[in-house]
């Protein structure tokens, strides 16, 4: 017999946000908090070890290479889809 309880979790699953301009605009946030984070966060010895990005930086982002942009992005997205997740069960979303 499969156990009721197991069964009843397995079919509650909470309902996500459908798209729509602010959960863009939430993960645009995100990603630019992140990036923002990344950047602070990433010790002058070791930025811009990898290949350089292929368009010009502003000043402030020297030194800020391909691998500290997949890295900061992703992280980015991970902060975004628990952002939007935690606002769409709130009901803010």
């Amino acid at each position: 017999m499969i156990n009721s309880s197991l069964l009843l979790a397995v079919q509650s699953v909470p309902s996500t946000p459908e798209w729509s301009p602010a959960v863009g605009l939430t993960m645009i946030l995100c990603n630019l908090l992140a990036i923002a984070i990344g950047y602070w966060g990433i010790n002058k010895q070791n930025r811009g070890k990898g290949p350089a990005l292929p368009v010009e930086m502003p000043g402030m982002f020297k030194g800020f290479g391909v691998p500290e942009l997949l890295a900061t992005a992703s992280f980015g997205h991970l902060l975004g889809a628990g952002v939007i997740l935690g606002l769409g069960n709130a009901g803010v979303l």
